[in-house]
């Protein structure tokens, strides 16, 4: 049953990839890979200490886990790690973050195909 639940979900990652992504530039240091990804957000809450709760959004790419470990940079994501998208003539630049006592991505599914990367919005060039 598990393998048939894992061939789905590799399946249905496959078309969203397909379907739903669009190419963006994974950055780390000095090396540049281009990967399909698909756009996400994540919410979460943080409370400051003082009782002070703040609600944020990030925004999160979805990029096949084989992908990124099979390209030039062949390791998880980090914080500091950078993605490029372009959209007409303006790059977003976002940034790795991590959402509270997080790592900076999680899997996206329970079989590991998927990775969801978390970013905040660092710089806009146009």
């Amino acid at each position: 049953m598990t393998d048939m639940l894992h061939r789905g979900q590799s399946w249905l990652a496959e078309k969203l990839t397909k379907h739903a992504s669009r190419d963006v530039v994974y950055q780390r240091d000095d090396v540049s890979v281009d990967l399909p990804a698909t756009i996400g957000k994540s919410e979460y809450e943080q409370d400051d200490g003082d009782g002070v709760i703040t609600r944020a959004q990030v925004r999160d790419f979805l990029i096949n886990t084989k992908d990124l470990l099979q390209s030039a940079i062949g390791t998880w994501p980090r914080r500091g790690d950078r993605i490029l998208e372009t959209d007409g003539d303006t790059t977003f630049v976002y940034e790795l973050m991590s959402i509270g006592n997080e790592p900076p991505w999680r899997y996206s599914d329970p079989f590991r195909v998927k990775l969801r990367i978390h970013t905040k919005l660092v710089d806009t060039i146009t």
